[in-house]
């Protein structure tokens, strides 16, 4: 199953600069076992705004740069290329950034969306979810707190058959 992941806030604002709008610690724990242990697909600006690679997750990086390598990273031209050096079998995760998203949502079978109950300056966007491709199967609303800025809810859709 192809599932694209994200956290977006209600203008669909996905990041700027390169950077998260937001520090949600529950939605960062939320990635991590749900991703962990399987393929996730990423672009390479993505990719080059994590620290280091995420643990426990095979890497495939989609870049239009021919040249670019990283040890232990499987790196392809294009989203088609991407899905295809996934096994098939096993739930694999487009994380991001927001052009790879506009690509790969056609692909998809699944979106599990972090909603960030506010609206941010951006510039990258999560592409609209159509209520005429996509149903609304499961959401848990998380009010905000100490360690979290603003109202969250976690949000899973499935494609219509």
């Amino acid at each position: 199953m192809v599932i694209m992941i994200a956290a977006v806030a209600e203008n669909n604002a996905l990041g700027k600069n390169n950077d998260l709008l937001w520090h949600l610690p529950n939605d960062f724990k939320r990635f991590k076992e749900i991703t962990s242990g399987h393929h996730i697909i990423m672009g390479r600006k993505t990719f080059e705004s994590f620290p280091k690679p995420l643990p426990n997750r095979t890497h495939v990086i989609i870049t239009r740069q021919n040249d670019f390598e990283y040890e232990g990273c499987v790196v392809v031209q294009n989203i088609e290329k991407a899905l295809s050096v996934c096994p098939i079998n096993e739930n694999l995760y487009i994380i991001g950034g927001g052009e790879i998203y506009q690509q790969s949502i056609s692909f998809a079978d699944q979106l599990d969306i972090t909603r960030v109950h506010h609206s941010f300056d951006a510039d990258v966007y999560f592409p609209e979810i159509d209520p005429e491709i996509w149903e609304l199967t499961s959401e848990t609303f998380h009010q905000k707190d100490e360690r979290h800025l603003f109202d969250y809810t976690f949000q899973t859709f499935v494609r219509k058959k």
